[in-house]
């Protein structure tokens, strides 16, 4: 990793985007020159199995301010940006989409609130053009998540953001494994403010969100910043406990004052069914907490390198958390590869 540090690093996750990258690069040449000359902007190929690849690697050679890295295999969006923040030196930092739907145009007027005192500078996208259902599940989303999350989340942010170098460095600084970046983000705090822009189009290829991602990000939001779900779960058992007694003692009470029969069949059938029903969502959110436990006990990288515009000289991974530090105070003074190697065997104990 190179060390002398530079005014702007833009950070780009990309995952199957030949058709935009090209596109993406040319703007972001017409435009970072009119902020800074001393710019960078770092590529991170997210195990594309397209020419994604093949394209970082021309424009690395053709232009030596757009670095790329490419990790090992598909390892999802979260730590594609984590790979970029990690070898970032820009005194400011961009986190920007390929897509063009976040646009370069906007980075300058988000800098200038860097200079007032802010370490977080978010971009705040409008609906406009957004079909009017997913509008209103978008609002009803954010209107209960914030109910229920220990964190403040605000419809339309989203990883479109200037971060100062202090806010970097507290982002790499936190450890854990199951990531939800709009909340990390918001977590940290430090001075946010946010910049309005209008909804944009998405210049080609096609989005790579499903319906099961978006289910998948709604419930990882839940439960990365909060335990309620569990006691949520107490909750809901000791109410259906409570509504099966009230019902065992209207059934027992009609039974003996006006002589009917105890129901039967049907009766048991569904409340077998009912409550074994709802013990299984209580054991799966129960289950979500344990396995997310389990995969951070593991404690593997949250990314691995095959291949960068650097060379040999990128390490294979970046240790996150409380290590970090100790691994960005080291890092400018590793200067061979016997330093290198003295320095990872200490941060391994």
């Amino acid at each position: 990793m190179e060390t002398d540090a530079v005014k702007l690093s833009v950070v780009v996750p990309c995952y199957n985007e030949e058709a935009v990258l090209d596109g993406l690069v040319e703007a972001l040449k017409d435009h970072l020159p009119a902020i800074t000359d001393d710019f960078e902007v770092i590529l991170v190929d997210d195990g594309s199995r397209d020419d994604t690849l093949a394209i970082l690697r021309r424009t690395a050679v053709s232009d030596p301010r757009f670095r790329y890295l490419a990790l090992s295999r598909n390892f999802g969006k979260e730590s594609a940006m984590l790979a970029g923040l990690s070898q970032t030196r820009g005194e400011a930092v961009v986190i920007m989409d390929a897509d063009l739907q976040h646009p370069p145009q906007l980075i300058a007027e988000m800098l200038t609130f860097l200079d007032k005192g802010y370490d977080q500078v978010v971009a705040r996208r409008n609906r406009t053009g957004d079909a009017l259902f997913r509008t209103l599940v978008s609002r009803a989303y954010y209107l209960v998540i914030n109910r229920l999350i220990d964190v403040r989340l605000e419809d339309g942010v989203g990883d479109f953001r200037v971060l100062s170098r202090t806010a970097v460095r507290a982002v790499l600084a936190l450890g854990e494994c199951n990531r939800f970046s709009k909340g990390l983000f918001s977590w940290i705090g430090f001075n946010t403010t946010t910049v309005d822009y209008d909804n944009v189009a998405r210049e080609a290829g096609e989005s790579k969100w499903r319906l099961r991602d978006l289910v998948d990000y709604g419930i990882d939001s839940v439960v990365s910043f909060n335990s309620k779900p569990l006691r949520l779960a107490i909750h809901v058992g000791a109410l259906a406990a409570f509504v099966a007694f009230l019902y065992a003692a209207w059934v027992v009470t009609d039974a003996l004052v006006q002589g009917n029969a105890v129901p039967g069949y049907v009766t048991t059938i569904c409340a077998v069914v009912g409550f074994g029903g709802l013990q299984m969502i209580l054991l799966g959110v129960t289950g979500e907490y344990l396995g997310r436990i389990y995969v951070e006990s593991k404690g593997r990288p949250h990314f691995l390198l095959k291949e960068s515009s650097e060379g040999a000289a990128t390490p294979v991974t970046v240790p996150l958390g409380a290590r970090y530090e100790q691994f960005a105070q080291l890092s400018p003074t590793l200067r061979t590869d016997t330093e290198r190697e003295a320095a990872d065997l200490e941060l391994t104990h």
